[in-house]
C-alpha cells in the first residue's frame, strides 16, 4: 500500500480528536435524558463515441419472429438493445436530450482521473492503526489502484473475469475493487457471512481468476472449495500474516510488489479500450430464494448514478468543504459501495473505515472520532441507538428527564411544521432554539453526528416510531430507496423534500411508474434511467422477468405516489399475503404497528398466505453476542425496564417465551388488540401469535446482510410452530383460553 501519513483533516482543526469516551457517554446521558458537473470536452467526445458505438445490432428472431434474442432485449418501439447477459456485452445507454440524462458517459477511470486532477492532494481514505488515524491522498489512492491492476494482470486476470473480494471494509478492499475494474475484470464483492459453498457459487459464476480475502478465517472458506474453481489462479490475503505458505497464495505486500515496477503500456491499452456501456462490477443478490443472481453494472451505471445523486443531495466539492463518510456496511451491497466509494470519489470526499466489530459496538466510537458529514444506517442501527438512548435516559434524574421530554416535544412539533413547509420556516421559535442548546446539540455530539447534515436510512423498512424519535431530537432520517438493479438509489428524501414514512422523490434523470395500480392507486414500482442495470450474468430468463418490453425495471415492490410525487412503499408483491378468503394484505404495516404498540418486540413476522386467518411470530429484544453476532437469552436494558414496569421479574427471553410470563403475555395481547382495533377488515386482524425462543439474526439465517427479513427462510425454520397456529385449538384472544401458569 502507498505511504500512509498521519492524518491532517482539511475541514477543521482537531476534528478527529476523540471527544473522550467518558465525556461522550456523559453527554449522551444528559442529552438523551433530556455539483453541477463541469465536464471536459474530452468527456463530451467520449459520450458521442459511446452513442455511436451502442447502435442496435440486428436482432435474431425465430421463424415466427416472436422470440427475442436470449442475450439481449429487442425493443419493438425503438429497435434498440437495453440489456445483455453476456459478460462481454454492451448496452444502449438510456441517454436523454437534456438535463442529467444527457450528461457525458464516463468510465470509472475517467471519473477517478478527473477527481485526482482536481483533488489529488486531499485525503481520500482513512484508517486506524492502533490509536492513530492514517490517511491516503487521492493521488496515492489512484496510484495504488493502478499498481493493483498491474499485479492482477501479472497474476493472469483475463478480460471480463471476476476478482472476488471477501472481507471487511478497508483500503485494500477499495483498491482491489477499483484495480480489478481498471484491469478489465469484474469487481465482485462476496458477503463475509457466506458459507464456503456460497463463496464457491459466486466465484464460479463470475469465473473468478483471483480471490482477495481478509484473513485466515475467510481464507479457509476458499481453500475448502479451491479444487472446484477451475478459473482460479491466485488468492491474496490482505490482513494478518499467512499462517502457512501455499502456491499462488500472496500477502497484500507481496501482491502489490508484483505490479509495482511493471510497465504501464498494457494497463493503459486496456483502460483506453473500456467503454462506459460495458460491465465492470457484479453485485450478487442475497439469494433468499434460489441461487444469487449476478447484477451486471456498467461503468456508466456507477459514474452516472454518482453524478446525478451527488447533484441531488448537494454534495460539496472538496475544495470548498470536504465531505466525510464512515464505511462499515457490507461492501458486497451496492448501497455501501455507492455511499463509500463512488459518491465520495465524485466530490473528492474522504472515507474512513470503521473497525470490523463496528456493528457489535465500536461504531459509536468511530462516529465520535470521525464526525461524518453524511451517514447511512440500516434501520437496525438507528433502532439500536434509540434503545441505548432510552435506556440511558431512564436512569437520569427527574429534572433531566423532564427537560428531555419537553425538548423532544418541541423538536417534533418544529420539525413537523418544517416538513409541511418543505424545509423552510421564516424563523425558528424561541423554545426550539433553547431546546437545541440544552439538548439537541449534546445528543448530536454524543452520537458523533454534530457535523452530519444528511442522516440516511435504507435497505429495509424502518418504523414510524424510530423516525419520530430521531425527528424529535432534531435528527431527521432521510430515507433512500432503490435496489442492486438500480445501482443503488432511485428516490431520496431531502431537507426541502421530506415526508415522514416516505422514501422521497426520484433522483434527477430517472423516472418512476406504478404498474397495474389498484383502486387505492397502489401499484408495482418500476424504474427508468441510466442507473438501471445491464442484466443478470448468464440469466436471460431472470433478466426478462425484471425488465419489461419497454425496458422498465420492475422492482417487485408495491407503492403509491402522493400529489407531490413523494413515493411511499406499501409492501412487496411476493410478500403480499393472500388469505384463503382472497383478501390481499401487505404484512409490513401490520408488523410495524405491532412493534410500535409493544416496544418489547424486536421482530414480528405476519403469517397467513392461503390461510383462514392471520397469525404472527414475535421475538423479544435481547442482548447480542459481541463475537458471533448471535442473539443471547438476556434481555436488553430497555426490555428489562419494560418488564419491570409491567410488574414482571423476567430477565431472560426464556422466562417469557411459551407464555411463561403472564404479565408480559397480557401486555403483548393488549398491544395486538390495539392494532386489531385499527384493522380495515376482520381479515386483517391477528388471531394468534407466539413468542419465539430467540431473536432473528444474520448468523441464525432469518435476516439478510442488510438486516432484511428473509420470510421464506423463517417460514421453513419455524414450520412446526406455524402449523400449530392452524390446528383446532382455542386462540389466545378468547376468554376461555386461560394463560399458562408462570
Amino acid at each position: 500500500m502507498s505511504t500512509a501519513v498521519a492524518l491532517e483533516h482539511p475541514r477543521e482543526e482537531s476534528s478527529l480528536q476523540s471527544c473522550g469516551t467518558a465525556d461522550s457517554l456523559g453527554s449522551l446521558d444528559d442529552a438523551a435524558a433530556e455539483s453541477t458537473a463541469n465536464e471536459s470536452s474530452e468527456e463530451e467526445t467520449c459520450a458521442r463515441e459511446v452513442q455511436a458505438n451502442t447502435k442496435a445490432e440486428p436482432s435474431t428472431h425465430t421463424a415466427s419472429g416472436a422470440t427475442p434474442r436470449p442475450d439481449s432485449l429487442s425493443l419493438r418501439s425503438k429497435g434498440t438493445e437495453l440489456w445483455t447477459t453476456h459478460r462481454d456485452g454492451e448496452v444502449k445507454l438510456r441517454m436523454g436530450e437534456s438535463g442529467p440524462e444527457a450528461a457525458a458517459a464516463l468510465t470509472v477511470n475517467q471519473m477517478f482521473s478527473s477527481t485526482v486532477q482536481r483533488f489529488g492532494e486531499y485525503p481520500a481514505l482513512g484508517w486506524k492503526e492502533g490509536e492513530q488515524w492514517k490517511s491516503m491522498s487521492y493521488s496515492e489512492y489512484y496510484k495504488a489502484c493502478r499498481t493493483a491492476a498491474k499485479s492482477f494482470l501479472k497474476l493472469g486476470l483475463e478480460r471480463y473475469h471476476g476478482v472476488g473480494i471477501l472481507g471487511f471494509n478497508s483500503a485494500e478492499w477499495f483498491i482491489a475493487d477499483i484495480g480489478a475494474i481498471l484491469a478489465g475484470g469484474f469487481a465482485v464483492g462476496i458477503y463475509t457471512t457466506n458459507s464456503p459453498e456460497a463463496c464457491q457459487y459466486v466465484a464460479e459464476n463470475c469465473q473468478a481468476n483471483i480471490l482477495v480475502v481478509e484473513n485466515h478465517k475467510q481464507l479457509q472458506k476458499i481453500l475448502q472449495v479451491q479444487d472446484k474453481l477451475p478459473h482460479l489462479k491466485a488468492i491474496i490475503q490482505y490482513k494478518d500474516e499467512l499462517k502457512e505458505k501455499k502456491p499462488n497464495l500472496y500477502t497484500w505486500a507481496e501482491f502489490m510488489e508484483l505490479g509495482r515496477d511493471e510497465p504501464d503500456a498494457q494497463l493503459d491499452d486496456i483502460i483506453s479500450s473500456q467503454k462506459p456501456n460495458q460491465c465492470c462490477t457484479l453485485i450478487y443478490t442475497s439469494g433468499t430464494t434460489g441461487q444469487p443472481k449476478g447484477v451486471m453494472l456498467s461503468h456508466d451505471n456507477l459514474t452516472w448514478t454518482a453524478f446525478s445523486t451527488s447533484q441531488h443531495v448537494s454534495l460539496t466539492d472538496a475544495d470548498k468543504l470536504q465531505e466525510v463518510v464512515v464505511s462499515y456496511l457490507p461492501l458486497s451491497h451496492i448501497a455501501a459501495q455507492m455511499i463509500d466509494i463512488w459518491l465520495p470519489m465524485k466530490a473528492g470526499g474522504v472515507t474512513y473505515f470503521a473497525q470490523p466489530d463496528a456493528l457489535k459496538g465500536s461504531l459509536a466510537n468511530t462516529l465520535r472520532e470521525v464526525r461524518p458529514t453524511a451517514f447511512l444506517g440500516v434501520p437496525r442501527v438507528w433502532e439500536k441507538m434509540q434503545e441505548k438512548m432510552k435506556s440511558i435516559g431512564a436512569k437520569s434524574s427527574t429534572v433531566r428527564r423532564k427537560v428531555a421530554s419537553w425538548a423532544k416535544g418541541v423538536g417534533l412539533e418544529t420539525n413537523l411544521t418544517k416538513m409541511e413547509h418543505n424545509g423552510s420556516v421564516s424563523r425558528k421559535p424561541l423554545n426550539y432554539r433553547v431546546a437545541k442548546r440544552l439538548v439537541f446539540r449534546k445528543v448530536r455530539k454524543a452520537l458523533g453526528l454534530d457535523r452530519c447534515t444528511r442522516c440516511y436510512t435504507g435497505a429495509a423498512p424502518i418504523t414510524k416510531d424510530t423516525l419520530e424519535f430521531f425527528l424529535s431530537l432534531d435528527i431527521p432520517l432521510f430515507e433512500l430507496y432503490g435496489m442492486s438493479e438500480s445501482s443503488g438509489p432511485h428516490t431520496i428524501t431531502q431537507t426541502n423534500a421530506f415526508r415522514l414514512t416516505s422514501c422521497g422523490k426520484v433522483i434527477p434523470g430517472c423516472k418512476t411508474k406504478l404498474c397495474n395500480p389498484d383502486s387505492e392507486k397502489i401499484g408495482e414500482i418500476c424504474f427508468w434511467g441510466r442507473h438501471v442495470f445491464m442484466g443478470y450474468l448468464n440469466m436471460p430468463d431472470k433478466t426478462e422477468e425484471a425488465l419489461d418490453e419497454e425496458g422498465w425495471l420492475h422492482s417487485g415492490d408495491l407503492g403509491k405516489l402522493d400529489e407531490n410525487d413523494f413515493l411511499f412503499i406499501t409492501g412487496r408483491i411476493k410478500e403480499l399475503i393472500i388469505t384463503a378468503g382472497g383478501e390481499n394484505i401487505p404484512p409490513v404495516p401490520i408488523e410495524d404497528a405491532v412493534k410500535e404498540a409493544v416496544p418489547l418486540i424486536s421482530n414480528a413476522m405476519l403469517i397467513g398466505d392461503k390461510r383462514k386467518f392471520l397469525s404472527m411470530l414475535l421475538t423479544i429484544k435481547s442482548e447480542v453476542n459481541g463475537e458471533t453476532g448471535s442473539p443471547e437469552d438476556e434481555l436488553t436494558p430497555e426490555a428489562l425496564e419494560i418488564c419491570q414496569k409491567l410488574g414482571s421479574s423476567s430477565t431472560r427471553v426464556s422466562d417469557i417465551a411459551g407464555g411463561r410470563d403472564r404479565a408480559v403475555h397480557a401486555a403483548i395481547q393488549e398491544g395486538i388488540n390495539h392494532v386489531n382495533e385499527k384493522a380495515t377488515s376482520n381479515a386483517q386482524r391477528i388471531q394468534k401469535w407466539m413468542i419465539l425462543d430467540q431473536d432473528f439474526s444474520i448468523p441464525g439465517g432469518e435476516l439478510g446482510p442488510t438486516m432484511k427479513l428473509k420470510r421464506p427462510v423463517v417460514m421453513k425454520m419455524y414450520k412446526d410452530q406455524i402449523e400449530s397456529f392452524y390446528k383446532d385449538v382455542v386462540t389466545p384472544i378468547t376468554p376461555d383460553n386461560p394463560l399458562p401458569p408462570k
